[in-house]
């Protein structure tokens, strides 16, 4: 008998439309002699499911269930395509957890602590994680730049400490653009997070959960053709992301190690990708993302390819593993 799943794409963030874009590949993808797959939007002012013709039955939030017509549907299995905000920072994965609902994602406490990057890497910092140098500010916070650029130095990087996508992230080269960059990342966040520009190759590592075992996915090199790794160079063609990655054999070694090491000191499930910078032949955590792009050409699926992985293998896998 089939499964239904409810594919859950949208969210409340600046990162929807990328979401909108996930979401349908996985329900274009999804083996349909398996499943049963249901488009959920899931947005501030309402929740839908989009049939065929994007005719919308509202969702009902009692027991996440939709009725059409005369048929009263239950769901399976959720599989979480929501960047940012309700999705990738744990209150979707409450809400299921108390409904007893698989799905996709990692845990409520795991995409809270993650999704917040001065959390996140604050507890790893004890387990020998290396991570840029780090100046905070919360909205209200007296500003002072030269404080900043005495602990940070320039260029350095502000960003909005609970967003994806790098919304809110700018690149301050001089510290009379430092007051400006921060309006923008409070724009996205009232928490900012201000880092030192660490110069060397940057990586991206998808980590997930396959057949069972920790699995790290090829490693992806980012060339960004802008000044850095920016929503142009993410989602606009702005950049060259090579798999396998330009690096040495050591290089792949030690970055494998680390993010698999992060994975399971997280206790995380899933779905994950890591973006690493080498300084002085070392690698640097920048963030971990928990519900990464899953476009054709987003990085994880481009690594699962480079794997011998395919899209529908890769989709798959995940609900095997929620139902689990």
């Amino acid at each position: 008998m089939k499964k239904n799943i409810a594919i859950i794409m949208g969210g409340y963030s600046s990162e929807y439309e990328i979401s909108l874009k996930s979401g349908n590949v996985v329900y274009e993808t999804l083996d349909t002699s398996k499943y049963r797959a249901f488009r959920i939007h899931i947005f501030k002012d309402k929740w839908v499911y989009l049939d065929q013709k994007n005719n919308e039955f509202t969702i009902d939030k009692n027991d996440f269930s939709v009725k059409v017509n005369d048929e009263k549907i239950h769901f399976d299995c959720v599989f979480n395509a929501i960047h940012g905000s309700p999705g990738e920072d744990g209150f979707m994965q409450g809400y299921f957890k108390l409904l007893k609902m698989p799905h996709t994602s990692c845990g409520m406490y795991q995409a809270a602590l993650t999704f917040n990057k001065r959390d996140c890497l604050s507890v790893l910092k004890p387990y020998g994680i290396k991570t840029a140098e780090s100046y905070y500010l919360n909205l209200g916070d007296i500003i002072n730049e030269s404080d900043i650029v005495a602990k940070v130095g320039l260029p350095c990087f502000v960003k909005a400490n609970k967003a994806g996508s790098s919304f809110g992230v700018t690149k301050v080269h001089k510290q009379q653009d430092l007051k400006e960059a921060i309006n923008i990342a409070f724009k996205e966040d009232d928490e900012i997070i201000i880092e030192s520009f660490l110069d060397g190759i940057e990586v991206s590592v998808g980590v997930i959960t396959y057949k069972g075992k920790t699995k790290v996915l090829p490693i992806t090199e980012i060339v960004s053709e802008n000044d850095f790794f920016d929503y142009e160079a993410k989602y606009l063609g702005k950049s060259q992301e090579i798999t396998p990655a330009r690096i040495t054999k050591d290089q792949e070694k030690q970055i494998n190690n680390v993010a698999k090491k992060i994975y399971n000191v997280l206790k995380m499930e899933g779905f994950s990708r890591s973006e690493f910078i080498f300084k002085n032949g070392e690698p640097h955590l920048l963030e971990m993302n928990t519900v990464p792009g899953l476009t054709r050409e987003s990085i994880l699926p481009q690594q699962a390819a480079a794997a011998g992985i395919s899209l529908r293998d890769l989709f798959d896998n995940a609900i095997q593993e929620a139902l689990k």
